[in-house]
């Protein structure tokens, strides 16, 4: 049963806003309440719902109808439910009572529940359901709950916890009739991230978050869970097969899916006795743990193989003998074990293959070995892509001949592109008619298990109704759910969503963009500025108080996880909110020539900023450390470009990133994509990196002309573990430089400063002096690997 607690927050934030009678369900801003003959606002959004009659009032005593078919999990959300609005229900079997409000919870086929649906035509679909609210005499009326199954009655209840809107002092039962039932077989998460794993207070919390969005799936593959992994053949310790078994119980409670997945790809014999056995009986002590469903993942794997048995039985290995050997052995789980079992789900797997669209001797070999029951994942077209279309679809499922479960890479931030972000964009660029093309899909979620609920809670709104889907109003609803039905809380939640919206791919680039609201809102104030100052800054004072206040309302009034996972982000953006009221001050103090007041408001911006940049992510919460990163490429930028403004003002001209986009050269690079010029390219998410095969490596960037440097500001490579950049000279000089480091070090002409930083760490250096060449230099005799993130150079033209 869910806690009395939630189920107070889950009626007032998804009771939103109505539509007119008749109309299609198209989700908005929440209101108070229902008016009557309206439909409240459902999420997931239904496939089919509209306005059927008037509102029943909730009061005093109601009966609960239930029989042999009626769900236990179901019965007990909806008698708490009723509970917590005030109602008293009586459980009742056979006769039906007159003179109260009655819901009728079971399946179609029972007599009474196919009564109170009346003409509304029952859902047969799996996880399908029908809600139906009449009136009948007086202000007595039915409410029919009609599950296809266990989790379609559940989901019933779900729906109609949300169809109970506030009136006056008490509660009304909206008048509505629902058909629906998911689009897609699988919705919900896999935990498969590296880095922390969650706790089981966190997993027993998820569990129960995804009944509450009609999520059915959890998949356990944490990587740093040894025994999932390194140790998959050593059986779980008592104290942890208990806790599994608790996941379990919790998962089946709210009619979640509990997937157990076991790694064993580093170490496994394909076609070895003992092995094939080992994985038998770990499976075997999960099945007698209550698991139902299992899954073999094969990703982030050497395709090798590891006993000469593979090597006689298979041949050298290959693509496409170790692809054989793998589908051998995923046949022989589902074959062996899935199908003995009569109660199992088909044996889930991911190929180590997971990303692309080629054909290969490796998914050739899938095709032909692999048991036709076997489900196959897959990430997209790359391990985080910026889009999944149905004719990428459409494409993989011949490639491994048959229909794809998509193991989604987001909102995971197990890697350096996401160093000190939380990622927390609404679901997007998924196109609508997957659900006709893939079994289902589940979110990797990140290693902040709290903070990961507004991207789960979206995801599972397109999986529930992809063509309905609208990332903008779902993530306006998980805001909401968030918020314990507060509106001021809910709009803090969506401006620090707006600023922790990026996205980013591997190769750095954002598939979800920044911060796109407050671009937006800043851009207008500059297309204003020049016109009519006032105007410009009483539009930009809402945007500016919005950011100040939304660190404090979510602190007070989201739930405790959530803001312990968000905590140093958090801290960042009330800094960064002081930087942006200290620039809104100083603009304010240009309009008025007051210059005092402007010097006076430059300080507490820069003072501001500069402890924001500074603010880094939890140690040891997620695998990648790293500065926080908020509203980045959008505050920073207004916020410099407020300083430039003030510059000008003096009769200055304005720093600039000297460095930025400018010739850079090195002794070396490691290949492709790891070139000098990425070191100057405005994108900390991606890195310059040396061949590693000399010593004393160099990189350089020609500024162009000569500057004025204020600070050089080097940014290491985020790295889960070491410094990659340690022990290095910073140079700068007007002219090319010496041959040798000794040379440059002796050189009176040269400025130089010797470093040793930490990894992920930006290094600004103050700096004064006048130089056209930068040069990052390596010491030491001993052939070593230079890494650069970023090297900023501020400065002013020389004149």
């Amino acid at each position: 049963m869910i806690p009395a607690p939630r189920l107070r927050r889950l009626v007032a934030v998804l009771a939103g806003s109505v539509l007119a009678l008749g109309t299609a369900l198209t989700l908005a801003p929440p209101a108070a309440a229902a008016p009557p003959g309206r439909v409240p606002v459902i999420s997931p959004t239904p496939r089919e719902v509209r306005a059927a009659g008037p509102d029943l009032p909730l009061a005093g005593r109601v009966a609960v109808v239930v029989g042999t078919d009626t769900d236990p999990a179901a019965r007990d959300l909806l008698l708490g439910v009723l509970r917590e609005r005030g109602a008293r229900p009586q459980v009742v079997e056979g006769a039906v009572p007159r003179g109260v409000l009655t819901f009728h919870l079971g399946g179609p086929e029972r007599a009474d529940v196919r009564d109170a649906l009346g003409d509304t035509a029952p859902v047969s679909d799996e996880e399908g359901y029908a809600l139906r609210v009449t009136r009948g005499g007086g202000s007595v009326g039915r409410v029919a709950l009609a599950g296809a199954d266990g989790a379609g009655q559940f989901y019933a209840v779900q729906t109609l916890r949300q169809v109970l809107t506030p009136r006056g002092s008490g509660w009304r039962v909206a008048g509505v009739e629902v058909r629906d039932a998911p689009a897609m077989a699988l919705r919900g998460t896999i935990e498969g991230f590296y880095g922390k794993p969650w706790s089981q207070a966190e997993r027993l919390d998820q569990l129960a978050f995804y009944g509450q969005i009609k999520a059915n799936t959890y998949i356990y593959a944490p990587k740093d869970d040894p025994y999932h992994r390194e140790r998959w053949r050593d059986p779980y310790p008592a104290e942890k097969l208990a806790e599994l078994r608790e996941l379990v119980e919790q998962a089946a409670a709210n009619h979640v899916r509990f997937t157990f997945a076991l790694s064993p790809g580093n170490t496994i014999c394909f076609s070895g006795e003992s092995d094939r056995a080992a994985l038998l009986a770990k499976f075997e002590a999960m099945y007698a743990a209550g698991v139902r469903a299992f899954s073999i993942p094969l990703d982030d794997i050497a395709l090798q193989f590891r006993c000469a048995a593979d090597t006689e039985r298979y041949g050298a290995a290959n693509q496409g003998t170790v692809g054989r050997a793998q589908a051998e052995l995923l046949s022989f789980v589902q074959r062996e074990f899935v199908a003995t079992k009569g109660d199992v789900y088909p044996l889930q797997t991911v190929p180590t293959q997971y990303g692309d669209l080629t054909e290969t001797p490796y998914k050739a070999a899938w095709r032909e070995y692999l048991d036709p029951a076997v489900v196959v994942m897959w990430t997209g077209t790359d391990v985080v892509p910026s889009s999944i279309t149905v004719e990428q679809t459409e494409r993989i499922r011949e490639l491994f001949g048959r229909e794809v479960f998509v193991w989604d890479n987001y909102p995971v931030n197990d890697f350096a592109q996401t160093a000190g972000r939380l990622l927390l964009g609404p679901y997007d660029h998924r196109e609508p008619g997957l659900s006709d093309t893939t079994q289902g899909i589940v979110s990797n979620p990140m290693n902040q298990a709290y903070a990961s609920k507004p991207v789960i809670f979206t995801m599972a709104d397109f999986a529930w109704n992809d063509r309905a889907y609208d990332p903008k109003v779902s993530g306006a609803q998980a805001a909401r759910f968030l918020a314990d039905g507060d509106p001021e809380v809910a709009a803090a939640l969506e401006t620090f969503v707006d600023l922790n919206h990026a996205a980013p791919r591997f190769n750095g680039e954002n598939w979800l963009p920044q911060a796109p609201r407050l671009a937006a809102e800043l851009a207008r104030f500059w297309d204003r500025w020049d016109a009519d100052p006032p105007g410009a800054l009483a539009e930009l004072d809402p945007v500016v108080t919005g950011i100040e206040e939304a660190p404090a309302l979510i602190r007070a009034g989201t739930e405790a996880g959530f803001v312990a996972d968000a905590d140093r982000n958090l801290t960042a953006t009330t800094l960064w909110g002081e930087s942006l009221r200290a620039a809104y001050r100083l603009l304010g103090a240009l309009d008025t020539g007051d210059a005092d007041a402007a010097e006076r408001a430059r300080a507490e911006m820069d003072r501001a900023a500069a402890e924001a940049a500074a603010v880094r992510s939890e140690p040891g919460k997620t695998r990648i450390e790293g500065p926080v990163k908020i509203g980045d490429g959008v505050l920073d930028v207004f916020i410099a470009d407020v300083a430039a403004l003030h510059d000008r003002s003096m009769g200055l001209e304005p720093l600039v990133n000297a460095s930025r986009g400018k010739q850079a050269t090195a002794i070396s690079q490691w290949g492709d994509g790891f070139g000098p010029e990425r070191a100057v390219d405005g994108n900390t998410g991606n890195l310059f990196a040396s061949s590693g095969r000399e010593a004393q490596p160099w990189w350089q960037v020609d500024l162009g002309g000569a500057f004025d440097v204020e600070s050089v500001a080097v940014y290491n490579r985020t790295d889960c573990c070491t410094a990659r950049l340690a022990d290095y000279w910073v140079l700068t000089s007007e002219r090319p430089f010496p041959d040798s480091l000794d040379a440059a070090l002796a050189d009176p002409a040269v400025t130089k400063v010797r470093r040793d930083d930490v990894a992920g760490v930006p290094t600004t250096l103050p700096w004064d002096a006048r130089a056209r060449y930068v040069r990052i230099w390596f010491p030491g005799d001993d052939a070593r690997e230079l890494d650069l993130a970023e090297v900023e150079v501020l400065g002013r033209a020389a004149s």
